[in-house]
């Protein structure tokens, strides 16, 4: 066994335990915790892939800023978990179906699976030579070259997903004094001050 066999084999197994204590751990922190595991062992197995870009940037992305706002929430929250004990134990007889259904239409999948003639020159004619370029510019050149219609819809539905959601959480308060940038600037300084001529010994009423 090679020194890259024994390293996908230890990405690999650490990759399926953490996920695995994702679900089972009783405390939110450790199953963020234990997430955070799991993309590191998954940005391991891309770099053996030779996808450095794509380990790079789900460590940058997801590491580096969705699971630690996570973790910000979860630690953040007054959460009951005494409460979230009981409800898990009321809704565990349903998840249990639900997932057994789950796993069976996997393993029909699985077994089913079958590969179409040519199905592997197909996928190797989508991407450029990888001897030619590095992954980064090949990943580049396919999504902004033959994909960038697609790209482009992608970010502008995530866009509007993004101003829906602030517009659907965006509360307006009466009871609120806000701040009004141009109330401010436009005021009259002689009737925002008043000066008051203090002789000594006297104060202020």
């Amino acid at each position: 066994m090679s020194v890259a066999d024994f390293a996908f084999y230890a990405f690999a197994i650490v990759a399926v335990v953490a996920a695995l204590l994702v679900v089972v751990a009783r405390n939110p922190v450790h199953s963020v915790l234990w997430l955070i595991l799991t993309f590191l062992s998954a940005a391991g197995l891309f770099v053996l892939m030779g996808a450095e870009f794509l380990a790079m940037l789900l460590m940058i992305v997801y590491v580096g800023a969705v699971m630690v706002l996570f973790l910000f929430v979860v630690m953040m929250l007054d959460i009951d978990f005494a409460e979230l004990k009981a409800e898990m134990a009321r809704y565990f007889p349903l998840a249990s179906v639900v997932g057994i259904v789950i796993l069976m239409q996997l393993a029909l999948l699985f077994g089913a699976w079958t590969s179409a003639e040519g199905a592997d020159g197909m996928r190797l004619a989508v991407t450029p030579d990888l001897d030619q370029v590095d992954n980064a510019r090949a990943l580049g050149l396919l999504i902004f070259d033959q994909y960038f219609l697609a790209f482009q819809l992608s970010g502008l539905v995530l866009l509007v997903a993004m101003i829906g959601a602030i517009v659907l959480t965006l509360r307006h308060r009466t009871d609120v004094k806000r701040q009004n940038v141009l109330h401010q600037m436009w005021r009259d300084p002689a009737k925002a001050m008043e000066l008051k001529d203090v002789k000594p010994g006297q104060g202020l009423n």
